[in-house]
């Protein structure tokens, strides 16, 4: 056996290792010099926060599992699961939402449904229902709106906005947290947790510290007593191999980062490095922008189990189809170009994508497309799917984009009416209030396929 090789691999890691002794040692040297000195960090120091902004973030609490409790009392009290079919812990599939009742098991958002089960299996496992859940979102972002314009979504359950110019309007900032707060459990009895401060940042750390119906203010020129105790996972962009980087140089809060030379947090981690350093500092001037415009949509599947069943396949394509049709005609926009995800048993994922000569945003089309591609996957006989999806992009925008309409025939109206009003009902009682005959077999009820309120445990 050659033990050249694995002997120059041991040396060089004893000498990294001892490099980076050497250097946090050094570190440690110089922080207690420039503790006994007073000069200013190298290279251009930004201001911590625009002069006068004030920034509220509002977290909705738990605010998927909280929605099912509220539309179902016998929910209340409950440990409330929302996610894939847990089917007696072979489920497969994650928790989309966890209520307050239910992290006390420790379940929490993105766990492997399976898991959820095993640590709470009296609780209650209910699919998602996301047109609900957008038609509540939109419900609490118009109460934001009454406030101020600058509003920027980060989800449909969390918002940054910029309150600086309402002040003499509606009182201090924090006046305007707690009547938000106060609308929206008047309004829709639903909590949600503020954060207010002069960065977005912060306030997003702050809103973030006493959920549920937190409340947190942290006053201009308390921020880095404010930071500096939490530890450093609390900065974004800190992820478990960033947050071991640091303790492995003896870094624990966002205190003991502040303490090191940018110079070297950069030298450790480049470009990123600097970010940190500054996040850690309380510097943060991002403004609040109002909207991102939506460069696609879409909906995909998990099958419970992998299925080579083509009924079960064509009825969760336009199970699909019906899903990006409604999200695109909710955002008023249609769309140019379809694609088609297909994940195999093997996990090999295929897509097939169609650009439309007119964009589209009807079920009935999207779903006759869909067929399309679907048809345009070579799947051989026998060979199972594990994951359907369907995406839209390329989108037109029908309130500021002009529509080109046909030489013949007749163009039809800008929203179909019939579509408005099964939208309608949908998003107030689920997607199986109206349903095409097609998806009401017997065999679509035992597939698993979500959208089906029937896994319930617990009641």
């Amino acid at each position: 056996m050659n033990a050249g090789p694995l002997f120059r691999e041991g040396c060089r890691r004893v000498g990294k290792a001892l490099s980076d002794l050497l250097e946090y040692q050094l570190f440690l040297r110089i922080g207690g010099l420039l503790g006994a000195m007073s000069f200013p960090e190298a290279g251009p120091m930004r201001t911590s926060q625009t002069p006068g902004r004030w920034i509220l973030h509002i977290d909705m609490d738990a605010f998927y599992a909280a929605i099912e409790q509220r539309d179902c009392p016998a929910y209340r009290g409950k440990p409330v699961i929302v996610g894939a079919d847990p089917q007696s812990g072979r489920g497969r599939g994650v928790v989309s939402a966890a209520s307050y009742e239910a992290r006390r098991f420790g379940i929490h958002s993105a766990m492997p449904i399976s898991q959820a089960y095993r640590r709470c299996p009296h609780g209650v496992f209910l699919p998602v229902r996301m047109d609900r859940y957008q038609e509540v979102s939109a419900r609490i972002f118009s109460i934001f709106h009454r406030y101020t314009d600058l509003v920027e979504p980060l989800s449909l359950d969390e918002a940054f906005l910029d309150v600086t110019g309402s002040l003499q309007l509606w009182g201090t900032p924090q006046a305007i947290g707690r009547r938000i707060q106060q609308d929206i459990w008047e309004e829709h009895r639903l909590t949600a947790s503020v954060g207010v401060a002069m960065s977005k940042f912060i306030a997003k750390i702050a809103s973030d510290l006493r959920k549920p119906q937190g409340f947190v203010v942290v006053p201009a020129g308390t921020e880095q007593a404010f930071l500096h105790p939490l530890p450093v996972e609390r900065i974004w962009g800190v992820g478990p191999k960033t947050a071991a980087g640091l303790r492995g140089r003896g870094i624990h809060t966002i205190g003991q980062l502040a303490q090191v030379p940018c110079a070297l947090v950069t030298a450790w981690f480049g470009r990123h490095g600097r970010h940190l350093w500054e996040l850690a500092h309380g510097i943060d001037d991002r403004e609040v922008i109002p909207e991102h415009p939506t460069h696609s949509l879409g909906a995909e599947v998990t099958f419970d189990r992998d299925t080579d069943d083509r009924d079960v396949i064509h009825q969760t394509l336009l199970r699909l189809a019906q899903r990006v049709g409604r999200r695109a005609r909710a955002e008023g926009v249609k769309i140019q170009t379809l694609t088609l995800k297909l994940r195999t048993a093997s996990f090999h994922t295929i897509t097939r994508t169609c650009s439309l000569q007119d964009p589209v945003d009807r079920d009935a089309e999207l779903h006759r497309v869909a067929q399309t591609l679907l048809h345009r996957v070579p799947l051989k006989a026998g060979q199972k799917v594990r994951l359907l999806g369907l995406a839209g992009s390329n989108l037109r925008n029908l309130r500021e984009e002009p529509v080109q309409l046909s030489l013949f025939g007749s163009p039809g109206p800008a929203v179909d009416p019939l579509a408005k009003a099964v939208d309608t009902l949908r998003a107030r009682f689920g997607e199986e209030i109206i349903q095409p005959a097609t998806l009401l077999t017997s065999r679509q009820r035992e597939s698993g396929l979500p959208g089906s309120p029937r896994w319930r445990h617990g009641v």
